[in-house]
């Protein structure tokens, strides 16, 4: 670190700034640190500055699949602003299993991450008795609700999915299916199937009626769920899905069956991925501020493990973007 400073003709504190909280250093003078530390090879000591800091400047999360791109732009704006406060990011999946999941949070915390993101509320309180134990700042992301003790920022799901659904039902739909994620051990998966029952409800229908197939989040498996709903139920007129990939499986699913989109047969999505634009027809579908989650929570959880300033969930708001795989019922 000294030589470092030497050459970038600047304190070894700078140096050390430069490193671990870049933010806090003017971009010239970084640069130059950063050049220097090229040019000489410097790669600093991390056992060294975690005994010395009693913190190893890693956060963790852990989040349900990498299979697809729903969790994607959330987490790289989260590890972007990470970066911005000399934060390292590692990241687990855990395939939707609350048993894996439960071994790699406690794996992260024995490595010594500071700090934990987790996607929804359901676990076993078992595990966040341990996080607790452990003083491991942790928070929810995805979810919101106000019933939930639990430090969150995120949306409601079964509001943004009731608002969908009324959508549907105002275009005259009231033979509603729904392909789900299962909704086992899955906060976000049982909200927005509640959120359309509770839309049927408001509307006079009866929600008892929803066709309702759950399985995994896979384009594969949308198709095979949307002929098994369709078979089951060819009266159907609308398919809500639970996100935009269950949403494409089931338009492929549609056109295999000769089955016109919306004219015959309306579907939407959630989540607005950049899939919902480039499908034919474009989706209908939950917009979800996946970035500016992704960035607060960063700010939120460094907050936290700071013990800084008041501590309270963020309610997010959410936006239905009406394009053309929606159309009044036939």
């Amino acid at each position: 670190m000294s030589d470092v400073a030497r050459r970038a003709k600047v304190s070894t504190a700078t140096v050390s700034r430069a490193l671990s909280a870049p933010h806090q250093v003017q971009e010239n003078t970084r640069k130059r640190v950063l050049q220097a530390i090229t040019d000489l090879g410097y790669a600093p000591n991390f056992g060294a500055r975690v005994l010395a800091a009693k913190q190893t400047n890693t956060f963790g999360v852990v989040i349900p699949t990498m299979e697809n791109a729903v969790f994607a732009r959330g987490i790289q704006a989260f590890q972007e602003e990470l970066g911005r406060h000399g934060k390292t990011l590692l990241i687990a999946s855990s395939g939707y299993q609350s048993k894996l999941e439960d071994e790699q949070v406690r794996t992260l915390v024995a490595r010594g991450a500071d700090a934990l993101l987790l996607i929804g509320y359901d676990r076993p309180k078992e595990l966040y008795d341990f996080l607790d134990r452990r003083s491991v700042p942790t928070l929810v992301i995805w979810s919101f609700s106000a019933n939930e003790a639990r430090t969150a920022i995120g949306f409601d799901n079964r509001k943004s999915m009731a608002e969908l659904a009324s959508l549907v039902i105002a275009y005259g739909h009231t033979r509603i299916g729904c392909l789900s994620a299962p909704t086992a051990d899955n906060d976000r998966a049982r909200a927005r199937v509640d959120g359309i029952k509770s839309a049927m409800t408001s509307a006079g229908l009866d929600c008892r009626q929803l066709e309702l197939i759950e399985t995994p989040y896979a384009i594969e498996n949308a198709e095979l769920a949307f002929h098994a709903l369709m078979n089951r139920a060819p009266r159907t007129t609308a398919v809500i899905c639970g996100n935009d990939v269950l949403a494409i499986g089931a338009l492929r699913a549609a056109r295999e069956m000769d089955l016109r989109v919306p004219e015959d047969v309306s579907i939407t999505g959630f989540d607005d991925l950049e899939i919902a634009l480039l499908a034919e027809p474009a989706l209908t579908t939950v917009h979800v501020p996946h970035r500016q989650m992704g960035r607060r929570a960063a700010r939120m959880l460094i907050q936290m493990l700071n013990q800084t300033g008041e501590l309270r969930s963020v309610e997010l708001q959410t936006e239905i973007k009406q394009r053309y795989s929606l159309a009044p019922a036939p």
